[in-house]
């Protein structure tokens, strides 16, 4: 039961940042097409004794590249709440995208989760497609296939408990093994949908994010990230700079670089 579980919480880490048009984030763009930028985040899971990271970002080197404002290191942010990369032993991968993938040799020491879909589309065929590629880099991919003979690497598939009250979900979609993360919390199940939904806007208005693999099972997976969560409040989406107006910060000189996603929202936002 529920009530058994301890509870984690859970930190989103903003480390950097994209001006965007509306008509850029939906499936047929928008018609009013003002900004609507992109937030780009880590999140951190703390309790029963583990660290859990989600998600590595990307380096300096491809924020000049991609042209991606990048703010901090992940583990800047890491750092500024007490916790260094050596404390991570297990990272969870949601996609290997790379503002979801880069950044491995920082943590070196640690298990990487990821669905063996993801593995499989990201070295398969489909690849051979720009459309489909571009949105990977290919030393990100190298580096987990290295990861994986050196013995760093656990393969999920579909639904797996990882600790108690922690858990991944396949979802596809925005990828062929995008994976989401369910968490007990203080507050109930918070679910970090990743690029599930970029943005509220996206699920909340049933409007697909344009980088796709299958449409329909971004529309399902709307519906199971409602599921899995203890209520819509609960779902965090993977960009929406909204997250950082919702929630509140761990301590005020974090504000506007890391909040707390396992307390309720600001009051404005109840």
């Amino acid at each position: 039961m529920t009530t058994e579980l301890k509870p984690y919480e859970v930190y989103a880490i903003r480390y950097a940042e994209n001006p965007r048009l509306a008509g850029q984030n939906f499936i047929g763009g928008d018609p009013h097409n003002g900004p609507m930028p992109h937030d780009y985040f880590v999140w951190v899971i703390v309790g029963n004794g583990r660290t859990w990271l989600v998600d590595t970002g990307f380096d300096a080197d491809m924020a000049v590249r991609r042209e991606r404002p990048r703010l901090r290191c992940p583990s800047e942010g890491l750092a500024l709440l007490g916790i260094s990369v050596a404390d991570i032993k297990d990272v969870i991968i949601t996609h290997m995208h790379y503002d979801h993938a880069g950044n491995e040799e920082l943590f070196a020491g640690a298990t990487f989760h990821l669905q063996d879909a993801e593995m499989s589309f990201a070295t398969s065929r489909h690849m051979c497609h720009s459309i489909m590629s571009h949105a990977y880099e290919c030393e990100d991919v190298v580096a987990m296939v290295r990861r994986l003979y050196r013995g760093k690497l656990q393969f999920h598939e579909c639904t797996e408990e990882l600790a108690p009250g922690l858990s991944v979900h396949h979802i596809g979609g925005h990828t062929q093994g995008l994976q989401a993360v369910r968490v007990w919390t203080r507050r109930g199940w918070v679910v970090l949908a990743s690029d599930a939904a970029h943005f509220y806007a996206n699920m909340v208005e049933s409007r697909p994010f344009p980088i796709v693999h299958n449409v329909a099972n971004m529309m399902e997976g709307f519906r199971t990230l409602r599921r899995l969560a203890s209520s819509p409040e609960h779902i965090i989406p993977g960009h929406d700079p909204l997250v950082m107006k919702k929630y509140p910060a761990p301590r005020a000189d974090l504000e506007g670089i890391v909040v707390r996603l396992d307390v309720e929202p600001r009051p404005s936002f109840a």
